[in-house]
């Protein structure tokens, strides 16, 4: 919907940049203690409110997720919607040490983005809403502009990985304000793994 503003139009499509143009990123969780991320330079920091003085103090001065991890968070209620590859990850994880993987994985899901990115900046993990079929009008249930790529810009500059399984997200040129997308992100290793099953999956 276009605005004026000093009498220049503005348009949609003025906003229509792929997320690798961001400044800035960040968000604010609320909860036990008031916790900002954000994120302006080449680093992630966090700082927590002081209910006492209504300041902001800084707790974390330079955030870094382990490359590996033993943690996914996903919705598993839509696995018969997700593509092959995606089923055949998580079978993987759950067939745990009897598996391919060799060792155990366990299951964390909040069912809100920013509390499980949270939990992944501070103890590392993996979280994906993956591509499904549940809704056919609908590539994904996260929009890129206005949260896949502010918190895939933390978790990268955290030194974690984010993709839509396949495509390093921040790279997509988007085509509408409110566009979806699939989001795998987190822990480096783990993104590429879910990445590498996909582009093999394509090749077949």
């Amino acid at each position: 919907m276009p605005y004026e503003r000093q009498g220049q139009t503005s348009e949609n499509s003025d906003y229509l940049q792929a997320g690798n143009k961001q400044l800035a990123a960040g968000y604010l969780l609320y909860g036990t203690s008031t916790v900002l991320a954000l994120t302006i330079a080449d680093k992630v920091v966090m700082f927590s409110l002081d209910p006492e003085t209504e300041n902001y103090v800084l707790i974390e001065d330079n955030v870094q997720i382990d490359v590996d991890t033993s943690e996914y968070a996903i919705n598993s209620s839509n696995y018969r919607y997700w593509r092959a590859p995606m089923q055949q990850y998580i079978d993987e994880l759950i067939a745990g040490e009897t598996g391919v993987r060799g060792r155990d994985f366990n299951t964390r899901w909040v069912a809100a983005m920013v509390g499980d990115v949270h939990r992944i900046l501070c103890r590392g993990g993996l979280f994906t809403y993956p591509f499904d079929t549940k809704y056919a009008h609908k590539a994904g249930k996260l929009r890129l502009m206005y949260e896949a790529n502010p918190m895939s810009l933390l978790i990268e500059r955290a030194g974690g990985g984010a993709t839509d399984a396949v495509n390093r997200i921040l790279d997509i040129e988007p085509t509408d304000i409110h566009q979806r997308v699939p989001v795998v992100l987190g822990s480096k290793n783990e993104v590429n793994y879910v990445k590498d099953l996909h582009v093999n999956y394509s090749e077949k």
